[in-house]
């Protein structure tokens, strides 16, 4: 959809590299999103690959926002929180696969608490995930984003101060500590990631280790915030 008047949900996908990630991502979620959604891009923009695929498919948004070396995931999520106005946001990823369902699932869960503000859904990947104590993709009422933002700071969904990793430990870590944070077994969105066999590996997955052992750091010096 071009328009997100009156859509219920915002599926916002950060993108770095991967252009050959965006057909089959927007057919996942066009064919097992049952609301009325929009779909956002948010690319580097000097990243033409990607965005020249992105705007094969106009019935898609795309922003973009400038390369960053430090908390690009966080600061593509958070650019497209602040230009979105639908009431629920996903915070999303280029190698995530959709199942059926997976919408009606998370949306019941924020009926049944008004303090729930966030909904983790199952990756089948990560194993704190596959057990329900976390997520590593989350659905985002805009009630709970503008009302608390992160630790510290107003005004946004994600910390950005992270590499990459991490940033979902701190999110969730944040939403139980405010008593706002409840998992959804059957809201499946599958992380097609190399660590389990669902990917090929890329540079940027094999990235990974070295920016855990920063991020880890990170983590552990802000954790105070939330415990």
């Amino acid at each position: 959809m071009m328009s997100d008047v009156g859509n219920e949900l915002v599926v916002i996908v950060p993108m770095l590299k991967r252009a050959h990630r965006v057909d089959p991502l927007i057919e996942s979620i066009t064919a097992n999103t049952d609301c009325d959604h929009t779909i956002l891009f948010v690319a580097t923009d000097d990243d033409t690959a990607v965005i020249d695929a992105i705007e094969t498919h106009p019935e898609v948004r795309l922003e973009t926002i400038p390369a960053n070396t430090i908390g690009d995931y966080a600061k593509k999520i958070n650019h497209g929180y602040r230009s979105s106005t639908e009431p629920f946001l996903f915070l999303g990823a280029d190698d995530l696969r959709f199942h059926p369902g997976w919408w009606p699932a998370a949306r019941r869960r924020f009926g049944t608490n008004p303090r729930v503000g966030v909904v983790g859904t199952q990756d089948k990947a990560n194993r704190r995930v596959i057990a329900g104590r976390h997520a590593t993709h989350s659905v985002v009422s805009r009630r709970y984003a503008e009302d608390h933002g992160t630790i510290d700071h107003p005004g946004a969904v994600l910390h950005e101060g992270y590499l990459h990793e991490f940033v979902d430990d701190e999110f969730v870590g944040t939403a139980k500590s405010r008593g706002a944070f409840v998992f959804e077994h059957a809201s499946v969105v599958e992380h097609l990631h190399p660590a389990v066999g669902k990917a090929p590996m890329d540079a940027m997955y094999a990235a990974q280790g070295s920016r855990m052992r920063i991020d880890r750091r990170t983590f552990l010096q802000r954790q105070h915030l939330w415990l």
